[in-house]
């Protein structure tokens, strides 16, 4: 089944998306890959889920790709002994240590780690940012606090600090659970919440151990101010803009949204976007205009995928909600604008050969009008590279492995096929040509390009293209090596 758009689409599933006839169909309207939120989920239902995502694999006969994402540190305020209060603007509220019920003066927050890392002129944004303080003085049993910004505030409310950065892990006992029963289950990408500073990044990758993809979700202002060096251990990274609208002014995170889309196609991670993009077909058969002209911005930017939330989950229209987002993509991806776009952001190729040979390969293609590009791939670095490069013709990604053709469902314009390795050089080139034309990217008389690594079966050792001719057979004819 190929997708007509480059750009790929990511569903989450909930109660409105979770029996194998919807996945299927959400499958069938775009949907590329699918992720399970385990703020929501249990290891019982995980497994229930990835089975039916196995299973609609089997029947369509095309890898899918499945993101976890991580619930990550969740951090809220104790009980008030009348379960809620009114904080008003200007008076002083004080975050204590005591356990007992809070009232309009005081209340419980049961983080010490938060009350250490507070400092004065710190603010502390809770219930969403509905409600705003300052802290004035702190110790590390009690901060005294201004209110900013005034409302009705009650039990357990969520507690964010977008100046503060905390020392605890951002991974909690829960997270190391739902990670184990993820990987002991299979699953290509895992997401890793509320992540502050590199470190997060590498204690989840250490458990790994590389039995799947991380990717980073920015969702902190915190993380912003390393974001190369988290773009540089992440293997991907999604475009968090519910919490970060939280913890910042709205109107930085679109630049934050661009800032985040081009570094990371100049480092060749995918870069998915993410939070409230179709928001109103929760309720809605159809979208806003405005949030219409924001999945159509992602798509204009080059991000590698865009996702829904609570649209596909727990909306009352998820497959309609998959298909205007596939309607939307291709829609732009056939604007006459979108092509200049795309290649005015594209950056220098990295002094590698994997790189060099990339930009080639979409050189050659576009001069001599190709039909499309295919990469012979191991670990998924070609089929990345080649997708840094934002060529206008589509990439088949050929490789033996699994884990490589699911986690390439989440790249830009990559169309990965599942098959044997070759023996040889002919052989590759043949059976490249076979694919091409069986998956509709080639007409006999066609030509493509091929690129691998020589020799075979050596990851990140891409140093070879050639040109082939597709016959009436599929296989490859009058072959150039370049």
């Amino acid at each position: 089944m190929r997708r007509l758009r480059k750009v790929k689409i990511v569903a989450t599933l909930g109660p409105s998306s979770s029996s194998p006839e919807m996945v299927a169909k959400l499958f069938e309207a775009g949907a590329d890959v699918f992720r399970i939120n385990m703020s929501h989920t249990s290891h019982e239902r995980l497994r229930e889920l990835v089975g039916i995502i196995r299973w609609t694999e089997k029947r369509v006969g095309r890898p899918i790709g499945i993101l976890v994402d991580l619930q990550g540190p969740k951090l809220r305020l104790g009980k008030f002994a009348e379960g809620a209060v009114m904080l008003e603007k200007g008076q002083t509220f004080v975050l204590d240590s005591n356990p007992e019920p809070g009232d309009k003066t005081r209340v419980h927050l049961p983080h010490p780690e938060i009350l250490e890392a507070l400092e004065p002129g710190h603010h502390l944004l809770l219930d969403d940012g509905k409600v705003r303080l300052v802290a004035e003085s702190s110790t590390p049993t009690e901060t005294v606090t201004r209110v900013l910004v005034g409302g009705r505030m009650s039990d357990r409310k969520g507690v964010s600090l977008p100046d503060t950065m905390i020392k605890t892990s951002a991974m909690t006992e829960k997270d190391h659970a739902d990670l184990d029963a993820a990987l002991d289950i299979g699953c290509e990408w895992i997401a890793l919440s509320f992540v502050q500073r590199p470190e997060d990044i590498q204690e989840a990758k250490d458990i790994i151990g590389g039995r799947a993809a991380v990717m980073t979700k920015i969702e902190k202002p915190q993380a912003m101010t390393r974001l190369a060096e988290i773009i540089a251990l992440s293997d991907a990274i999604m475009v968090a803009r519910g919490d970060l609208g939280v913890e910042l002014p709205l109107e930085k995170v679109p630049g934050m949204q661009k800032q985040m889309t081009r570094a990371c196609r100049k480092a060749g991670k995918p870069v998915i976007v993410a939070t409230q993009m179709l928001e109103s077909m929760i309720t809605q058969p159809m979208p806003t205009r405005a949030e219409t002209s924001d999945v159509a911005t992602a798509v204009f930017e080059g991000a590698d995928a865009i996702m829904l939330s609570a649209e596909s989950a727990a909306g009352s229209y998820p497959t309609e909600a998959v298909a205007m987002m596939d309607s939307i993509a291709r829609s732009v991806e056939s604007d006459p604008y979108y092509r200049g776009i795309i290649d005015a952001q594209r950056a220098e190729p990295e002094a590698t050969g994997a790189d060099a040979i990339s930009a080639a390969a979409r050189q050659i293609a576009e001069t001599l009008d190709l039909s499309a590009i295919i990469c012979w791939t191991f670990g998924g670095t070609t089929g990345r590279r080649a997708a840094r490069e934002r060529p206008r013709q589509s990439i088949i990604a050929l490789t033996p492995n699994l884990d490589t053709s699911r986690r390439l469902t989440l790249t830009w314009g990559v169309h990965s096929v599942l098959t044997t390795d070759a023996y040889d050089l002919d052989d590759m080139v043949d059976r490249a040509c076979d694919f091409a034309k069986a998956e509709g990217f080639a007409e006999p008389g066609d030509r493509v390009i091929v690129s691998a690594g020589v020799p075979l079966r050596q990851p990140g050792a891409t140093n070879m293209l050639r040109i082939a001719f597709v016959n009436s057979e599929g296989k490859g004819a009058d072959n150039e090596r370049r």
